[in-house]
């Protein structure tokens, strides 16, 4: 038994290193070469690196966690980051938490996170984000974490994301984004976490529960009214002064009659 044991160790131990799974080497390298790194906090992130960044539970990649040899968690927060977000980022599939926030990232949100079907946390805040939230996100049913606020983010809130019954944070405050709040994320029912007005303010044309009533851009209702009863009683002046005009020009033409036909008829 114990030869067995022996033969088996060194089989183990001649058996070449583990290499990532092709997918996250993909995912990692696109989202490299999308990113730029003034400040040099990335300097371990190279291709040898990708091509094996876990050992097991053992990350070799600065702002990696791995588990079971895949990559499970990326966070680059606040370091200077600027770039795109690569839509490869799909391919990291084992991905349960991404958190690239507090950097200068730009441009649109990749419809094609819609394949992290593991994510939980999705975390994008404190960039320089646009375009509209894509309703794809809804694909990801295991979120719980939707924070991306303080970014350039426009169009409506997608009315898909109030499905996602496992989120119990959602933050879209600052940004510029318009249309009403969806009832199923403003206004939940049953047992599922509500959201607060801190998670849509900030959003100038956005608009519903529980953000307070927007401010009328125009004339105020009272101010409505009032210009409505004023021209209605400027109406009713003006049509009094016309009828007493006109009642006061029918009695001088009547005077004037009057003193024609008694001049005319004879005196007895």
């Amino acid at each position: 038994m114990g030869l067995l044991w022996t033969r088996l160790l060194i089989f183990l131990l001649l058996l070449p290193p583990s290499f990532s799974d092709p997918s996250d080497e993909l995912c990692l390298t696109h989202l490299s070469q999308s990113l730029e790194d003034p400040t040099k906090s990335l300097q371990n992130w190279t291709k040898s690196t990708f091509a094996n960044p876990c050992s097991g539970f053992t990350s070799y990649l600065q702002g990696a966690t791995c588990n079971n040899g895949r990559i499970y968690k990326l966070s680059l927060t606040n370091l200077s980051l600027r770039g795109s977000l690569s839509p490869f980022l799909a391919n990291c599939t084992n991905l349960q938490t991404l958190d690239l926030s507090s950097n200068l990232l730009s441009g649109p949100i990749p419809p094609d996170l819609q394949n992290l079907v593991n994510l939980a946390v999705l975390n994008l805040s404190s960039n320089r984000l646009n375009g509209q939230i894509p309703p794809q996100l809804t694909l990801c049913a295991y979120l719980n974490v939707i924070d991306l606020h303080d970014n350039l983010l426009s169009g409506p809130i997608p009315q898909q994301l109030g499905l996602l019954v496992r989120l119990s944070a959602f933050d879209v405050s600052n940004n510029r984004l318009s249309g009403p709040i969806p009832p199923s994320l403003g206004n939940r029912s049953g047992n599922l976490p509500r959201f607060n007005a801190s998670s849509f303010e900030g959003n100038k044309d956005l608009y519903g529960y529980p953000l307070p009533p927007m401010k009328s851009k125009g004339l105020s209702v009272m101010a409505i009214v009032g210009i409505g009863l004023g021209s209605g009683f400027a109406s009713l002046v003006l049509s009094f002064t016309g009828v007493c005009i006109w009642l006061k020009v029918t009695e001088r033409k009547m005077a004037l009659e009057e003193g024609k036909i008694s001049h005319l008829m004879p005196d007895y």
